[in-house]
């Protein structure tokens, strides 16, 4: 955490994929301190019937970097059981809000944690050339693992807004 504020190499990766993963770094960083020292009670609290939880929030960030790892890695979709284990996480709505709770902080950075160590295991055996690995995406349009990886934290940084703002009305 010493470099946060500097997207650069980084040893043991190639030259892009250090970048990607100083800003995966950078927005983790934020989403960390944006949730420091919350509470169970306060990971769990709605706004309203349509709102997801802090909690909810932080494990769909899990659950997106996961499902990433199955795409660009494996190149496959969740299986059934990791459906079971992610789903409510990655689609988040009503299944996320009955399942996803009564865990504290600590469960939720683990989760976070676990994933993002696989995922720089991964990004170790692959070079800048494979972020250019070109697929079908959202609406059948031609994407790369480089904008799917962005989109990992892309995704993570809309939703901590949300969670800022969350945090903002807690009671």
């Amino acid at each position: 955490m010493e470099k946060i504020y500097l997207i650069t190499d980084i040893p043991g990766y190639t030259p892009q994929i250090s970048r990607l993963i100083s800003m995966m770094n950078y927005a983790r960083y934020t989403t960390l301190e944006a949730t420091k020292d919350l509470t169970i009670d306060q990971l769990d609290f709605l706004l309203d019937t349509q709102c997801n939880s802090i909690g909810a929030l932080l494990l769909h960030f899990a659950a997106v970097e996961y499902a990433y790892q199955m795409q660009t890695f494996e190149g496959r979709e969740l299986l059934e059981d990791e459906l079971l284990e992610w789903g409510p996480a990655l689609n988040l709505g009503d299944a996320g809000r009955e399942i996803i709770k009564g865990n504290d902080l600590n469960y939720y950075i683990d989760r976070m944690n676990n994933v993002r160590l696989r995922t720089l295991e991964l990004f170790k055996e692959v070079n800048d050339d494979w972020l250019y690995t070109e697929e079908k995406f959202w609406y059948n349009k031609p994407a790369n693992y480089y904008f799917m990886w962005y989109h990992v934290f892309e995704d993570e940084i809309n939703h901590r807004g949300q969670i800022r703002m969350i945090r903002k009305r807690l009671s």
